[in-house]
């Protein structure tokens, strides 16, 4: 057996044993205090104190009479943390319980991933307990097939975070088993999928289990706080995830890779209503864009505002008319011009635009160019979301929140003309910015801090535990 998997057992079984099983085999104030215990040593995480670790040390090695003494204490603690953070759970209705058991259940959060999560943290914690995890300097890249001092400590690292089954500690090459735990190392990190240990690989491997242990625990908090105020169908898009998943009736209805804002052009946080969409929309090109990203294209290209289908108006909306030298000479100094693409195959914005109303002027929509999907970095837009499945979402709206469903269908046959439809029912949408989860197949997931949210620190910060 995996040393990985031998230290998972050891780390995990009890718990799992404990809800499995019926309490009655187990004695039930142990099975409380260590419900107790396990809650704490996530609080901890998030909002380390003395009161706290005190209580969490007394509940893992005190004495009976000890830990009977303080349990009262805890629960309170617990209780109220559980509220501050507006995490559910069923501690209200067994307030008059004398059962240390049920009250000590009751205080979990119902979150259907709290199990998960606390599985996790506590296998993460012993890790740091027992083994080092100091920096990796690998001096460059490896690939499958190179040979490398380090390989026995990757391969040990993979071993014990559940990506490779089992190793050779004398092995020192990158061989094709090796290769392969990588590839799923770097897919539940979010990180490009190609087996090679380059910086960002590397970054992860060297993070720290007590910082992924943070990491998770913190993001825990703000998801479920979160999922437990919204209703029963929404839009949700994860920013650092490059996600976006479509819930009704608390039922994943879609799924979509997504692109969002870059880090100096960042998609806002915030929660808003689609209420319309505007098939061929045209694009009206921001003062920041023209500036940033138009401007030096026509000064390399006069004829890239004709190519690009793009009409030109003054501050009194007239259409003006350039040759495209004229255009490349007006490039280079105030411009004092706005740019509008018209609708149509090449338009920036495609086919859909989903509009909610926000401060930012951020939507939802379409884009021509669907290689950007295939990035692992997907932090690539001026703040607006371009989403993949973008035909599949406007169906969905028109089969659920359109009743004149031949007027929807009639206007798809245009395609040069921008036409606004508005929905008989809105969609609640989502911006979210969660870096740390637990997946459906019960792996923990990371994502890059694309625009340096986490409170809980860099995770260039290796520590040594």
């Amino acid at each position: 057996m995996a040393l990985r998997n031998l230290v998972w057992l050891i780390c995990t079984g009890f718990l799992l044993v404990l809800y499995v099983t019926p309490v009655a085999a187990m004695d039930r104030s142990d099975a409380g205090l260590n419900s107790l215990r396990y809650q704490l040593q996530l609080v901890n995480l998030v909002r380390p104190s003395k009161q706290s670790e005190d209580s969490y040390r007394i509940l893992r090695s005190g004495t009976v009479q000890e830990k009977l003494d303080r349990v009262g204490g805890i629960q309170a603690d617990l209780k109220y943390f559980w509220q501050n953070k507006n995490i559910p759970n069923d501690a209200n209705r067994l307030d008059d319980t004398e059962d240390l058991y049920q009250r000590a259940i009751s205080l979990e959060p119902t979150s259907s991933d709290y199990l998960p999560v606390s599985n996790r943290l506590r296998y993460l914690l012993w890790l740091s307990e027992h083994y080092p995890w100091k920096p990796l300097v690998i001096g460059g890249w490896l690939k499958e097939g190179d040979y490398h001092k380090s390989i026995p400590e990757i391969s040990f690292r993979l071993n014990m975070l559940g990506d490779l089954d089992s190793y050779d500690r004398n092995n020192k090459q990158l061989n094709r088993t090796l290769a392969t735990s990588l590839l799923r190392f770097q897919r539940r990190h979010g990180l490009k999928q190609d087996a090679i240990i380059g910086p960002e690989t590397l970054r992860w491997l060297n993070a720290s289990p007590k910082n992924r242990a943070r990491l998770l625990a913190n993001n825990f908090l703000k998801k479920s706080s979160y999922l437990a105020s919204l209703d029963s169908r929404f839009l949700l898009i994860n920013i650092p995830a490059f996600e976006m998943v479509l819930v009704d009736h608390d039922e994943i209805q879609l799924k979509s890779r997504v692109i969002v804002g870059k880090p100096y052009r960042q998609t806002p946080m915030l929660s808003s209503q689609i209420s319309n969409v505007v098939l061929n929309p045209s694009w009206r090109v921001p003062r920041r864009l023209l500036w940033r990203d138009l401007l030096p294209k026509v000064r390399e290209n006069g004829s890239y505002i004709t190519q690009r289908n793009f009409d030109v108006f003054d501050a009194k909306g007239v259409i003006i008319e350039k040759s495209p030298d004229e255009w490349q000479e007006l490039a280079q100094g105030r411009f004092p011009y706005r740019l509008v693409q018209r609708p149509g195959e090449e338009n920036t914005l495609g086919r859909y635009k989903f509009y909610f109303a926000n401060d930012y002027n951020v939507y939802l929509h379409d884009t021509v160019d669907k290689s950007l999907f295939e990035e692992s970095n997907r932090a690539l837009s001026s703040g607006c979301i371009r989403v993949e499945n973008v035909e599949s979402l406007a169906n969905w709206m028109a089969s659920n929140l359109v009743r004149d469903k031949q007027t929807w269908v009639d206007m798809q046959v245009e395609r040069q003309k921008t036409q606004w439809f508005s929905l008989d029912d809105s969609l609640a949408v989502h911006l979210v910015y969660w870096t740390a989860w637990i997946d459906s197949e019960g792996d923990s997931q990371f994502r890059n801090d694309i625009y340096n949210q986490n409170s809980t620190g860099n995770l260039a910060l290796i520590e040594n535990r």
